[in-house]
């Protein structure tokens, strides 16, 4: 497999030779995996892997229309690179007029890691957590779970002279536990394995099996809930993957409003502020934009522009909706892009607390299946799983059974009445896309179990 750095070189010559595109893109993504899994207090497997992807965009010019086609590979063999550049000029030749069209952004300097190997991980990065695990083998509780670590090393480089590359690590654990028939589950993101709690989230697992020993049987309705901030991520992650500048601005969204867009309307009377940002500390992420299609939040014609902190709630305000150069131009509005994290501010209140002031109450510890049910009022729906607990008189009494739920993110924070300290969380249910979260603990007075579930 020659070197990335080749493959970029090899598919502009070859563009350049076959000349019937205007531009060429080119996105070389190469990917080291390790992973460990363990179950029934027992490691299984463990398993280290390396890929490449190979993306080429070839941009076809007819006057003020733009054409594209975008042909990805993960052939890794140099004789395969000329085919995936014709097919990515036939593909740009017989396209439809691109709506997302903009200029070609400038030349950049080389930097200077261009020409570095690309690191690559392993399954010694688990080290720490093997250890602790092991010592919980020994426990009461049958555990079951998976760490993994990604290393994705991304080049994005044009026929124009733009450069840029970057590496971003991705790191997750998650334990499952079982006791007596009730299971629990916690999960953590990292991005180098260096501080993985994994010693206290055995210890809250083991609290909440603990819990479930005593089981109350609840109909559905309406319940003061406190969200822990995987459940909060979860739903905030799906709310931003729905803010896009295009679709609220055409009517088609729940942030659309008569004549534009909801952009300066309050949500929440709670101080809470939503935003990405590439630079954010212990949770950094690439820093431009390396798309191999476009989307309404992403535009091909945009790779290798920077991405900055972007503020989609500000106090408790809508302030911002995704927007890329063209739709941006075409709307009048600040170009903005999302990056591959979210975080959103909180207040002082750890779970504890917010648990000893709560009268009688759920705390629902994590969400699964989350579908749309409305995308006008963006009405989500979904299950609970692996603990829902009783909360009575400011002490957490017993676990209860499962529910579906219908619940909006929008609403939700319209609703909420207190926000706890903001926490880094991985999401349950969006676990294997969005790692990068610091989320609050919510208050719900009144969260929708819609129908009692029947699963474990």
């Amino acid at each position: 497999m020659i070197g990335p750095q080749e493959v970029v070189d090899t598919v502009l010559t070859e563009a350049a030779r076959r000349g019937r595109a205007d531009e060429t893109i080119v996105l070389v993504t190469d990917r080291a995996d390790a992973s460990l899994r363990w179950a029934g207090n027992s490691m299984t497997t463990n398993a280290e892997s390396v890929s490449r992807s190979t993306t080429v965009i070839s941009i076809v010019r007819r006057g003020d229309s733009a054409h594209v086609g975008s042909v990805r590979s993960s052939e890794v063999e140099p004789a395969a690179i000329a085919a995936l550049v014709a097919a990515s000029q036939d593909a740009a030749v017989a396209a439809p007029e691109a709506r997302d069209s903009a200029p070609p952004l400038p030349a950049t300097q080389t930097p200077q890691d261009w020409e570095l190997p690309v690191p690559v991980t392993g399954a010694e990065v688990f080290a720490s957590v093997a250890g602790s695990l092991a010592r919980g083998f020994r426990g009461e509780d049958a555990l079951y779970g998976f760490a993994r670590h990604v290393l994705e090393t991304t080049f994005v480089a044009t026929s124009t002279g733009l450069r840029r590359r970057y590496t971003e690590p991705t790191g997750s654990v998650e334990i499952n536990a079982k006791r007596n028939g009730a299971s629990a589950w916690a999960g953590i993101s990292t991005p180098d394995f260096a501080d993985v709690p994994t010693d206290s989230m055995l210890d809250d697992l083991s609290m909440r099996l603990g819990w479930a020993q005593r089981t109350v049987e609840l109909p559905a309705g309406r319940y003061e809930t406190i969200m822990p901030p995987s459940t909060v991520a979860d739903m905030m992650i799906y709310l931003t993957w729905t803010m896009d500048g295009r679709g609220a601005q055409e009517g088609r969204t729940a942030l659309s409003a008569p004549g534009g867009t909801r952009v300066g309307e309050m949500l929440t009377d709670l101080p809470l502020t939503l935003y990405s940002d590439p630079a954010a500390p212990g949770l950094a992420c690439t820093p431009f934009v390396a798309a191999a299609t476009s989307s309404e939040r992403v535009s091909v014609f945009d790779n290798g522009m920077d991405i900055d902190r972007v503020d989609w709630l500000r106090d408790g305000v809508v302030n911002a909706l995704a927007y890329p150069r063209a739709a941006a131009a075409e709307f009048g509005q600040p170009v903005a892009v999302p990056a591959g994290n979210l975080l959103m501010t909180g207040g002082t209140a750890e779970l504890a607390d917010m648990i000893a002031a709560t009268e009688r109450g759920l705390l629902l510890t994590t969400l699964w299946y989350i579908r749309e049910v409305d995308p006008t009022v963006l009405l989500l729906t979904g299950l609970t799983r692996d603990g829902v607990y009783l909360i009575e008189d400011g002490e957490v009494t017993a676990a209860v059974n499962n529910f579906r739920f219908n619940e909006s993110p929008l609403d939700l924070l319209r609703r909420a009445t207190e926000a706890g300290a903001s926490e880094v969380t991985l999401p349950r249910e969006w676990g294997d896309w969005a790692t990068r979260a610091v989320m609050p603990t919510l208050r719900i007075p009144d969260f929708h179990m819609s129908s009692v579930s029947q699963a474990q």
